[in-house]
């Protein structure tokens, strides 16, 4: 940016946008001082080099406001978990759980479903995949599978990631500046949101 440029010559464009040719940098820099604005290299790379006449500082703060606003509509993605302490767990306990992995999805995040065992419980690993295939069809309708079940020590762990259906309406909504809008789950719609017994359900600390 100005005396920084080190070409002899570059092709200039003025601070309304008009092409002034290729000039020599002295000429370019005093055109820029005349009207107490900077000389910026846009195209560095190009031959001759390409520079333009703008109030530096203006551009640059003009272009932080726009990825502040452009941050402000991102959804940075989290993975948040559930637990399941046994694979006996009552079909009404899994719905109420299933609820809770639904809300997650809706919000965009990814949901890490884990499945503690007991002593000689790991031996019927089996039967807590058919809980988690069972726990997916439930949410099937925000939610897919992203890893596979497998078993990590003495825990059954999966992930699901919400359905791209699922996440194009939230980024409508985050664009539009409004709260996401539920995707309804027919699977899940019955469960009551009662209490879940400590020893059969726990959430997590997120």
């Amino acid at each position: 940016m100005n005396h920084e440029i080190r070409a002899r010559e570059v092709r200039l464009i003025d601070d309304e946008g008009q092409q002034l040719g290729v000039v020599p940098v002295r000429d370019a820099l005093r055109l820029a001082t005349e009207r107490g604005l900077d000389l910026v290299e846009v195209a560095p790379t190009a031959s001759p080099v390409v520079c333009r006449i703008m109030d530096y500082g203006r551009f640059k703060y003009e272009q932080d406001k726009r990825d502040r606003e452009a941050r402000k509509k991102q959804h940075v993605v989290e993975i948040k978990e559930l637990v399941i302490k046994t694979m006996n767990i009552e079909e009404h306990d899994l719905g109420i759980l299933a609820h809770k992995a639904e809300r997650i999805l809706q919000g965009g995040d990814k949901l890490k479903l884990t499945m503690r065992f007991r002593g000689r419980e790991i031996v019927h690993a089996d039967l807590g995949r058919d809980v988690f295939k069972q726990f997916v069809g439930m949410i099937a309708q925000v939610g897919q599978v992203e890893m596979e079940p497998r078993v990590e020590g003495r825990t059954l762990n999966m992930v699901m990631a919400p359905r791209p259906e699922v996440m194009h309406a939230l980024r409508q909504q985050v664009a539009s500046g409004g709260a996401p809008k539920p995707v309804a789950a027919e699977a899940t719609a019955q469960a009551a949101p009662a209490a879940v017994p400590e020893d059969s359900v726990a959430a997590a600390p997120q």
